[in-house]
């Protein structure tokens, strides 16, 4: 069973993330998962951002802050990462029986299902969907006493005739969210974006529960689940 999740640097950890989705498009394995924490902190946002303005300006005031901006390749608003984030990558083809209808929302309940059961396990009152005042907010938050927790985003592929998804998740494990927010909001602010956010939207897990081995746990419940994607 899984103990630590990987360092790395966020921009290493984005890059992992798209390698294990070109691996299982390739054959190379029946499926992935990445869990990693950051080891330095960066400011993630969709690339349709960097064709507003002021983005250049906003970027600058931004890494002077000491919050870089990195682009990624999935949707949303800007999202900060640092050590007290751990990131949860599964990639998959789904069976073929499925069909493509409810390819998102299954994918989303895939990756927001277990980490549900566990808070549920811990004493937490778990909910999925949208929090006001949150950072890249959606109906696809994994929520801890009506509060954000996780947030979630997919990228998916066409490959030999079949989709491959990234369904990824960003778990505030650690309570930083004073400093996590203030990078948000230094950058819409910057950039001419109208939206603030607030730091009593969010909640660390380790606010809530010690919970030493919540990882460990949902590494198991996500290998149960994923091992039923590898042909036989």
């Amino acid at each position: 069973m899984m103990t630590q999740p990987a360092r790395m640097t966020v921009e290493a950890g984005l890059a992992a993330e798209q390698d294990l989705l070109a691996a299982v498009c390739a054959g190379e394995q029946a499926f992935g998962l990445l869990f990693w924490q950051p080891s330095d902190q960066a400011l993630v946002m969709p690339r349709r951002l960097s064709r507003l303005p002021a983005f250049e300006t906003a970027s600058q005031v931004s890494a002077d802050a000491g919050w870089p901006v990195l682009l990624r390749e999935t949707g949303g608003e800007p999202v900060p990462q640092s050590s007290a984030t751990v990131n949860i990558a599964l990639v998959y083809a789904p069976p073929r029986s499925e069909g493509d209808q409810n390819r998102i929302e299954t994918g989303y309940l895939r990756l927001c299902q277990p980490i549900c059961d566990l808070l549920n396990e811990l004493g937490g009152d778990a909910s999925v969907g949208e929090i006001d005042g949150a950072f890249c907010d959606g109906r696809y938050n994994v929520n801890l006493n009506g509060r954000k927790m996780v947030g979630t985003a997919q990228r998916w592929r066409q490959s030999g005739g079949r989709p491959v998804g990234l369904v990824h998740g960003a778990l505030l494990l650690d309570n930083d969210r004073e400093e996590l927010i203030a990078a948000v909001n230094r950058f819409n602010e910057a950039c001419g974006l109208d939206q603030r956010v607030r730091a009593g939207s969010h909640i660390a897990l380790h606010e809530a529960f010690p919970a030493p081995d919540a990882i460990a746990r949902l590494d198991s419940a996500y290998r149960q689940m994923l091992t039923r994607f590898v042909p036989v």
